[in-house]
């Protein structure tokens, strides 16, 4: 009778492996949707609908964006990490996960514990532009306007601790200048703030900003990445401008919740990584300023731990906070 049990047990054991293995190979059987950590027309919706209309064309199902703007992706994220473990709400998110955990000290989520890491997908350089009527033609004439105008000059972010915002606190704190901040639902308002003068300085997504650069509408100054664009070569960069020092890279990756099944987050990231070697896509990608970066869940998750240990310590040493 035992050796039956155990028979049976085996038998049923293998059943639900197979199961398994099945669920993942079938992946996605409906609809999938992205959470993106933005409002309309920021970089992180720019790269959420760039990624869903590949993979809506690679799995047969719709990858639906599902804009969750709010606390710098905080809401976004917390909705992914309390989501169901099976693969079908997945996030895109910025640099911004990264350093949440240092910048607030109740989140409603631990990143360590309840998110993982599906792939990085890639890095886009932001750009540091100003209204057209601030005189400002360099980082080095905006550093002394600012010096000369202690709390006067304004800028603009996509919501308090979100990307935009962390890298105009970084320019702040390392030009040494009082300004003040401006947060907005989203990089799209921010974006629109700028454009019609109620604030005087924005850093943004450089697929946000450079369209309103070329018709006028802004003064992009500079990108603020450590080396030039491609998609801008002829900007500098924030240190080559007059600010020494300054470097912020922005990074973008595809996030689930921690309790999703190892052989579902697979094949997630192997569809990923499969649709972003296409030539096509590159280039789709390559037009918005992203240079793409893939690679496994391990790898992908140890840059995350890498990442969150900088700007933990950045921020402890420059004593930023959320507002």
């Amino acid at each position: 009778m035992k050796h039956k049990m155990i028979i049976r047990c085996a038998v049923a054991a293998g059943i639900a492996c197979a199961s398994t293995v099945s669920t993942a190979a079938t992946f996605p059987e409906r609809p999938v949707r992205l959470l993106a950590a933005s409002a309309a027309g920021g970089g992180t919706d720019i790269i959420a609908r760039l990624l869903a209309q590949k993979m809506t064309e690679v799995w047969g199902q719709q990858l639906i964006v599902d804009n969750r703007p709010g606390g710098g992706g905080v809401i976004a994220t917390d909705i992914t990490a309390k989501a169901v473990p099976d693969g079908y709400t997945l996030l895109l998110q910025s640099v911004g996960i990264s350093y949440a955990p240092a910048l607030y000290k109740n989140l409603p989520f631990d990143v360590k514990r309840d998110i993982i890491a599906v792939t990085i997908v890639g890095t886009q350089p932001f750009v540091l532009a100003l209204h057209p009527s601030v005189a400002a033609k360099s980082v080095a004439e905006l550093v002394n306007l600012a010096k000369s105008r202690p709390g006067q000059l304004r800028f603009a972010s996509g919501g308090v601790s979100g990307a935009s915002h962390l890298g105009s606190e970084l320019f702040r704190v390392t030009a040494g200048v009082d300004m003040v901040h401006v947060p907005y639902k989203g990089t799209g308002p921010g974006t629109t703030a700028l454009l019609t003068g109620e604030v005087q300085m924005a850093i943004a997504g450089i697929s946000t900003i450079l369209p309103h650069a070329k018709s006028g509408k802004v003064r992009a100054l500079a990108v603020t990445g450590a080396k030039r664009s491609p998609a801008a070569p002829d900007l500098p960069t924030v240190a080559e401008n007059g600010l020494p020092g300054y470097a912020f890279d922005v990074w973008y990756g595809v996030f689930a919740t921690s309790k999703t099944p190892r052989f579902t987050l697979n094949k997630i990231n192997a569809d990923i990584n499969t649709a972003m070697r296409d030539t096509e896509t590159i280039k789709r990608f390559a037009g918005a300023g992203v240079d793409l970066i893939g690679g496994s869940v391990e790898e992908s998750n140890k840059y995350l731990q890498s990442e969150m240990t900088k700007w933990a310590k950045v921020i402890r040493e420059a004593g930023i906070k959320a507002d």
